[in-house]
């Protein structure tokens, strides 16, 4: 009886743990921004690789990615305006205390396509489902939904919210890799890369990496003056432009 429940024992271990076992690696082509003068936006490429172990069956339906990009953080208030007459008026409004300054999501197929409704509210997997979940602000029972749409439409129109769900290419079943948009006027300061692994509408696997966007020369300097003397450089720029003013007008005035 003893040897029976000897043999049985490993089998029932075996049984108890999973199947299939994926590993996730990413990494990024650059972790390092620099705006200079003549920037004008650019991009980095984001790389992924399925390790699988020797036990690992391969999956028939293959496997998803989506790649969620978030900027640094940022305090923003969406007004609701009314017209009184030729005035507009604020109303009511909503703030959003930690709202993403960039968020960009990529996918290899339609959201839609790789995850259920539930799936995608509960893990944040979409634009939608980040900007409508309920940590993005404050809950105040439905009325907080406008303006949650009101914010995606402004970011959205600014290049600086956007989605596509074709961003994620597979190369081979287990190599992928995507293309992270930067406008010129994406904001300097730290990005997370979330990269997520799906098969069968289930999340597999989760990276996360960062990069750096950063400011050198001449515009690093002025905004490290804009920020540690902020007195002295709203002086200054309210004499440079009284300077260039009066220097315009004794040029151009006529006698």
């Amino acid at each position: 009886m003893r040897t029976i429940a000897a043999l049985l024992l490993p089998m029932l271990l075996a049984g108890a743990s999973p199947a299939l076992a994926e590993n996730l690696v990413t990494s990024l082509s650059n972790h390092r921004v620099l705006i200079n003068s003549n920037y004008t936006g650019t991009s980095i490429a984001v790389f992924g690789a399925i390790e699988r172990d020797a036990q690992t069956v391969s999956r028939a339906s293959g496997y998803d990615a989506v790649v969620t990009i978030r900027g640094p953080q940022q305090f923003l208030v969406v007004r609701e305006k009314e017209r009184f007459g030729p005035f507009w008026l604020n109303q009511d409004q909503q703030k959003f205390p930690t709202a993403p300054a960039y968020l960009t999501v990529l996918t290899s197929r339609p959201i839609a396509e790789i995850t259920t409704e539930p799936l995608r509210r509960r893990q944040k997997i979409g634009l939608r489902a980040i900007v409508h979940a309920p940590d993005f602000t404050n809950d105040r029972g439905g009325i907080d939904e406008l303006f949650r749409e009101a914010l995606l439409r402004i970011k959205s129109r600014e290049g600086l919210y956007r989605e596509n769900e074709r961003g994620v290419t597979f190369l081979t079943p287990s190599i992928f890799n995507a293309s992270i948009p930067l406008p010129a006027t994406a904001p300097p300061g730290n990005y997370d890369v979330e990269v997520a692994l799906l098969a069968d509408t289930v999340i597999l696997a989760r990276t996360v990496t960062h990069f750096e966007l950063v400011k050198t020369g001449f515009e690093q300097q002025v905004g490290e003056v804009a920020r540690d003397w902020s007195l002295f450089y709203g002086f200054g720029t309210a004499l440079l432009a009284l300077f260039f003013g009066w220097t315009a007008n004794a040029v151009f005035r006529r006698d």
